[in-house]
């Protein structure tokens, strides 16, 4: 199923097969949205330092205003209520909250986040807050970041500031956005901040930051108590696909599948790292700093797992002239391309895959999912009269959506989807190159306008929701 839908029948329907209760969302994060990163207490974060760097950022940018959220918000809310949704996932900026990653909560950060919640209250959509979506304070980044222990037990203390803060209303919770992008394209890579290029590094960030994520679950179930709490992370995750049946792309596709699915999963669910990705990683000379009791903490219990899913993939174990070995003498992972629709960041579009992965998780790991990001970039253009028609983003709204429900139809527990994103942001590395949102912004004047999609997507929630109605 890709991109099965026509152009010339996008018309809102009632989705079939989903739940009294399905829950309907728009989602953003903190810097991609807010601007004000030097106002009101809020300190540096690893973003804004790698924004400086020459050449890492499309054109030099940075989100220094972004969408100007931070004194826009009340507007920003009134159009997430205007669209119809139920829920409003967005993240918290920890440099924001905590100046520095260290010390007493920062009142002024909070008080945003508190009037935030209560715009959203008042207008009956839900909260659903992210405590970490990549912007790190700068300070903890110089003292080691993510590879160092300590951040670890630096982002429990934050999380309990917010969760202190704001957890008597909110019962909503995600630890963290994306793991795998945080260490890899952070420290392994070194395409997104802070830009280092180490991979055991990046292996000391991946363990970390699952610590992390335990332990503030732990301490933020046990200050819970009795009042309603649902806990969750969010991973990115697609699908691997041989290329062949050889064995040589079997292999790679165990490979990028433990690396990028299970070296998350199987701790946070089962306790336990996958023997045959250490195994992997002890040939290339690498070990995961697990200490007594981690595992024991990153396995505290969930109620939900976040699906951040934009693709799946085709691999080979060969390269392209043949060699099962790469130039620094590792088993090859090569994805291949597709003859299929791609978005503006050049991403295959793969709905069917959307369906194949619920439906893995739902044997492999038993939990209610929600999608917490789904969406795609494309080249928009601003007709005449103002409008925005996108109907390539329509279109792949409905194709996902429609996968979702064909996966609930196969038994995978979804409980809820969230379009990527609200509107047009800072898209990291890209700069504003590309746009994801549903609605338009215009960067000079800061105007929103709801794009086509965006309508869509209101009319198809009303409709949905008007068939449990009836």
């Amino acid at each position: 199923m890709n991109l099965v839908t026509p152009r010339s029948s996008l018309q809102p329907v009632a989705v079939q097969g989903l739940p009294a209760g399905f829950r309907w969302g728009v989602a953003t994060s903190s810097y991609q949205i807010e601007g004000a990163v030097g106002e009101d207490g809020r300190t540096p974060s690893i973003w804004d330092t790698f924004c400086r760097v020459p050449g890492a950022v499309h054109n030099g940018e940075h989100g220094d205003v972004a969408c100007d959220h931070y004194h826009r918000m009340p507007q920003d809310v009134e159009l997430i209520a205007g669209l119809g949704v139920d829920t409003y996932r967005f993240s918290l900026a920890w440099p924001r909250i905590q100046p520095g990653g260290r010390g007493p909560a920062n009142a002024k950060g909070l008080d945003f986040y508190k009037r935030l919640v209560d715009e959203l209250q008042d207008r009956g959509v839900t909260p659903w807050i992210t405590l970490y979506h990549w912007d790190l304070p700068q300070e903890l980044e110089d003292a080691g970041g993510w590879p160092a222990r300590d951040t670890a037990y630096r982002f429990a203390d934050y999380a309990m500031l917010a969760y202190e803060a704001l957890g008597d209303r909110v019962e909503h919770w995600t630890t963290l956005n994306e793991p795998w992008c945080s260490a890899m394209l952070g420290y392994a890579y070194g395409a997104h901040a802070p830009g280092r290029t180490d991979m055991r590094d990046a292996m000391g960030a991946v363990h970390h930051l699952l610590l992390g994520h335990g332990l503030a679950a732990r301490r933020m179930r046990e200050a819970a108590g009795d009042n309603p709490l649902e806990l969750g992370i969010t991973l990115n995750l697609g699908t691997a696909t041989p290329e062949t049946d050889s064995e040589a792309d079997r292999e790679a596709c165990r490979r990028a599948d433990g690396m990028g699915t299970r070296l998350y999963l199987d701790p946070i669910v089962h306790g336990r790292y996958p023997e045959d990705i250490v195994r992997d990683l002890a040939d290339q000379g690498i070990e995961l700093p697990v200490q007594d009791g981690d595992l024991e903490a990153v396995a505290t219990p969930l109620d939900v797992l976040g699906v951040n899913f934009y693709r799946g993939a085709l691999f080979s174990g060969v390269t392209e002239d043949g060699s099962p070995t790469d130039t620094d003498g590792l088993p090859v992972v090569r994805g291949v391309e597709r003859d299929l629709p791609r978005t503006a960041m050049d991403w295959e579009i793969t709905p069917g895959e959307l369906t194949d992965l619920l439906v893995r998780l739902q044997r492999d790991y038993a939990l209610p999912t929600v999608i917490t990001e789904n969406g795609a970039a494309f080249d928009d253009t601003v007709a005449a009269d103002g409008s925005v028609p996108d109907s390539d983003r329509t279109a792949y709204l409905a194709d996902h959506i429609a996968a979702v429900s064909e996966a609930r139809a196969q038994g995978a527990d979804v409980r809820g989807y969230f379009a990527w994103s609200l509107m047009d942001n800072f898209e990291w590395a890209y700069g504003y190159d590309k746009r994801f949102g549903i609605v338009r912004v215009d960067y000079d004047t800061q105007e929103r306008t709801l794009k086509d999609s965006a309508k869509w997507y209101r009319d198809t929630i009303h409709l949905t929701r008007n068939v449990h109605q009836d």
